[in-house]
């Protein structure tokens, strides 16, 4: 079975994925992330991180030029972290390396970092 987190892409040197601790670090330390919400707006509605950005994975396409520039990372998530992966997978194909899908999603960060996140 192959490891997605140690999987890197060999144009950007990034690894497919990023874990929760490593998000709450890097925001807490003041790192310019850019927090994108793959999940539906009924999820979004449920409970969100705040700060992050709705694009439901459906309108990524139409939303590529604006994801497409040279700004911070893209941290990409959704309910447990398959949706981000596929989208994190199809960006990099697009030609946009500047982006990692949050390892177990909002969920996993509702259980290892802010708990105030409802589980659903």
């Amino acid at each position: 079975m192959l490891d997605l987190l140690s999987v890197s892409d060999s144009e950007s040197g990034l690894s497919l994925e990023i874990s929760p601790a490593t998000v709450y670090d890097r925001v807490s330390q003041g790192v310019a992330l850019r927090l994108i919400d793959v999940r539906e707006s009924e999820e979004y509605a449920i409970c969100h991180i705040e700060g992050s950005e709705l694009i439901p994975m459906r309108t990524v396409p139409q939303n590529l030029q604006s994801l497409d520039d040279d700004g911070p990372l893209l941290v990409i998530f959704c309910h447990h972290g398959v949706r981000s992966l596929s989208v994190v997978d199809w960006l990099r194909r697009q030609g946009v390396e500047n982006c990692q899908s949050m390892a177990g999603g909002i969920d996993l960060w509702s259980l290892q970092i802010d708990s105030a996140v409802p589980r659903y």
